[in-house]
């Protein structure tokens, strides 16, 4: 029999918080699903779970070690004050204090979140990436002339499709400066424009540390939407139901892939995994052309868990119940080697 753990959950908070605050109330809504789907696993493994809130306080960290002495965290903090760009420096904290936790390393956080970094890195080694170039804040906006339409012009380091609308996919050179400086003031970032792939969209989902399971491959279909019109995976896309059901997108199970071209992506997927030095979990988003060329686009560490998610639902395809997804992530994070 498993070993019986006691185990904090960290989320983000929205405001300040305390030490002891009690979420039960936020856990019954939508918003906190993600969080009460993993509290209500660790309970059905028989696990001893608390929960705890940083919003701009890490010391709260240490105080609740103080008090319940955790084996392992169970690591959910996305932001900090709210700012996204600050996930890999809590992990950060967590390396220097020698505490285990779950999901990916601060490196493979840093690496990913940089789409034009990890894109560069992979390229390097051989993988399929779209020819992109980075346009920092204050650069002179030009498109390079190598850089071929139609264009997807989007934040360099946000997550969620955060920042990519249907006005992202550009074709014309006027375009091309107007998301560019769009992005610049309206998201204070710096823009990455890469070359649309038309193609199918992909997401591979994976877990490990050295060994690694590739669960089955999920699609956004676009099920609605014209033939000659570009198919994105916008924010409104991914998280505005009703436009998903204008449009009739879905997620579901990728069908009609040849068995010799899933094995392909596979080792693809492996491959960008280790190249970009992720470990816990993480999802892969690809293109696949009609030539069946596989293009990176971005890589996802520690990817949504809520059980009616894409990662979730995959592990279910592959024989992994939710709680026995929980717990194998927390298996993986107690045997994890940290540098």
């Amino acid at each position: 029999m498993k070993k019986k753990l006691k185990i904090l959950v960290l989320f983000d908070g929205t405001s300040p918080t305390t030490v002891d605050q009690d979420f039960t109330k936020e856990l019954k809504t939508k918003d906190w699903k993600t969080e009460a789907d993993v509290m209500a696993a660790l309970g059905t493994l028989g696990h001893t779970a608390e929960h705890l809130a940083i919003y701009d306080e890490v010391d709260l960290v240490r105080q609740k070690l103080e008090t319940f002495a955790p084996d392992i965290l169970f690591n959910l903090v996305e932001q900090f004050r709210n700012n996204p760009g600050f996930d890999q420096n809590i992990v950060s904290f967590f390396e220097m204090q020698g505490l285990p936790f779950t999901g990916c390393g601060s490196t493979g956080l840093t690496l990913c979140k940089h789409k034009g970094i990890s894109k560069k890195i992979l390229h390097y080694h051989g993988i399929h990436v779209p020819h992109f170039v980075v346009i920092p804040r204050g650069q002179r906006i030009a498109r390079p002339k190598q850089l071929r339409f139609p264009i997807l012009v989007k934040p360099v380091k946000e997550e969620a499709s955060y920042g990519i609308s249907q006005a992202s996919f550009v074709d014309t050179d006027e375009q091309f400066r107007e998301r560019v400086t769009f992005v610049h003031e309206k998201y204070n970032s710096d823009a990455i424009a890469e070359e649309y792939i038309d193609g199918r969209e992909l997401y591979v989902s994976l877990m490990g540390n050295v060994r690694l399971i590739v669960l089955p491959v999920r699609e956004l279909v676009f099920r609605e939407v014209p033939p000659n019109e570009p198919k994105i995976a916008t924010f409104k896309a991914k998280w505005d139901d009703e436009y998903r059901k204008r449009w009739g997108l879905e997620n579901r199970f990728a069908e009609d892939l040849d068995p010799q071209l899933v094995s392909h992506i596979e080792e693809t997927c492996k491959r960008i995994y280790r190249l970009l030095t992720i470990d816990g979990y993480a999802r892969i988003d690809l293109r696949l052309t009609e030539a069946n060329e596989v293009y990176f686009i971005e890589a996802n560490p520690n990817p949504i868990l809520a059980n009616d998610e894409d990662f979730a639902l995959a592990a279910g395809k592959a024989g992994l119940p939710y709680p026995q997804l929980i717990d194998r992530i927390v298996r993986q994070g107690m045997n994890a080697v940290r540098d």
